[in-house]
């Protein structure tokens, strides 16, 4: 049973890694126009990513500022990801 809820948890916690890589790919790409940030197809990627990454990373920019334009905050969110999945992984299938 807590094997089962572990691999749910690791699943939603490996597409939300996915999704704040592709944000910070994306965020990238239109910095050093690459793509067009108003082709109706990347808007809606970059709101999608956006809409669920940023209120994470808002959290993580109080603290962590940005330090000459390069913001850190993404990749202090996939190590804390990796870190709860982890976690989870310890108490849901091997047990404290």
């Amino acid at each position: 049973m807590g094997y089962d809820i572990f691999r749910l948890l690791s699943s939603i916690i490996s597409f939300y890694q996915y999704v704040v890589i592709a944000g910070a790919i994306l965020s990238w790409l239109v910095a050093f126009s690459v793509v067009n940030p108003r082709n109706q197809f990347v808007e809606m990627i970059s709101r999608f990513t956006y809409a669920l990454t940023e209120p994470a990373l808002r959290h993580i920019r109080k603290i962590i500022p940005s330090l000459g334009g390069v913001d850190l905050s993404p990749i202090v969110l996939l190590f804390g990801l990796e870190f709860v999945r982890i976690l989870l992984k310890q108490v849901l299938v091997v047990g404290f």
